[in-house]
């Protein structure tokens, strides 16, 4: 097991904000007005836990804060057993940081039109794997802007605790990273936000914009609140980094709600609230008896991800202030 420790405490974040951490555990897609429907675990990993912890059951602010503060860990704490297990039942397997930085670079490679924009990848033949963050200021192409850039859509799909998005720590070693070295597609907005302006206001408004444009999905609830935390904590970590103090508690909860819509529970194979494509029983009265048919859903039959008969997942688009699916978003065939 790694030494790593982790400095997110959910203890912590209750102790500053209930409603913070309520935020963070919302499922904007089941949700409405007047009841919060929370992410669940949709994981097996916690059921010697009993009562709470089942793999349908929500999660809840007392099933991981008080005595159970230390319930959820990242992948690189948990034991080797459940790493193993949970390998093997959902495919998790975690990247290393040094090849998220990588796919990320190619991304930058291609959006400014030239390498090495946020660092140089270092590839010793024995390793290991590292990164030379650039100096001074980021320079953009003649026809395009920061603001161009802060705006642009990013996704990480089947994020996982979003090593892609913000790099506080890799994944597989645990190991810390600082804010100068971090290379997640979000980290790498919030420095240049941080680069184009001046005032506590200025920054607001750009990191509003970074968050609002940067997406990601996940099955297992665990990883997809850990992914949200991390989130959130990077947006702390760089406003202390540019003004030395604590964000104020308005901005900061107003960062956790675009979270919450941004980083959502779902199948990426359908579309759908994990597991809530069913069969539906039919009853059919015939002359002289009655008998039962048994309909599958018919976009997991055909494997068509626009006729699943489960709840279609909703995520916001910021930029025209609606709420849409995210199936809606891809070309039907």
């Amino acid at each position: 097991m790694s030494a790593f420790q982790p400095d997110i405490q959910e203890n912590d974040i209750f102790k500053q904000s209930p409603e913070l951490l309520s935020t963070l555990l919302k499922d904007q897609t089941l949700s409405t007005e007047d009841n919060q429907v929370n992410i669940f675990w949709a994981t097996n990993n916690y059921t010697d836990l009993g009562t709470g912890y089942q793999y349908a059951d929500p999660i809840t602010i007392e099933s991981i804060t008080g005595i159970n503060g230390n319930v959820i860990k990242p992948r690189a704490i948990k034991s080797r057993e459940m790493q193993q297990q949970r390998s093997r039942e959902m495919a998790e397997v975690f990247t290393p940081s040094w090849i998220c930085n990588k796919q990320n670079n190619l991304i930058d490679n291609a959006w400014f039109g030239r390498k090495n924009v946020f660092n140089t990848e270092v590839d010793p033949p024995n390793g290991p794997h590292s990164w030379i963050p650039a100096k001074g200021t980021i320079t953009f192409p003649e026809n395009k802007t920061w603001h161009d850039y802060i705006h642009e859509n990013r996704l990480e799909i089947t994020c996982g605790e979003a090593p892609f998005l913000v790099s506080r720590y890799d994944t597989v070693t645990g190991e810390p990273i600082p804010t100068g070295l971090r290379i997640g597609l979000l980290d790498r907005k919030l420095r240049i936000v941080g680069e184009n302006t001046q005032t506590s206001d200025e920054w607001l408004k750009a990191a509003r914009a970074a968050y609002t444009s940067t997406y990601g999905y996940e099955w297992q609830g665990d990883n997809l609140f850990l992914a949200r935390e991390a989130l959130l904590y990077t947006f702390i970590d760089y406003y202390k980094a540019k003004f030395n103090q604590e964000p104020p508690l308005g901005p900061l909860r107003h960062i956790a709600c675009i979270i919450s819509w941004n980083i959502w529970q779902m199948d990426g194979m359908k579309g759908v609230i994990p597991d809530s494509c069913r069969n539906i029983r039919k009853t059919v009265r015939g002359l002289f008896d009655t008998s039962e048919t048994v309909l599958e859903c018919e976009g997991c039959r055909k494997n068509n991800i626009h006729k699943h008969n489960g709840i279609y997942c909703k995520i916001k688009d910021w930029s025209n202030d609606e709420v849409v699916t995210f199936i809606s978003l891809l070309e039907k065939k």
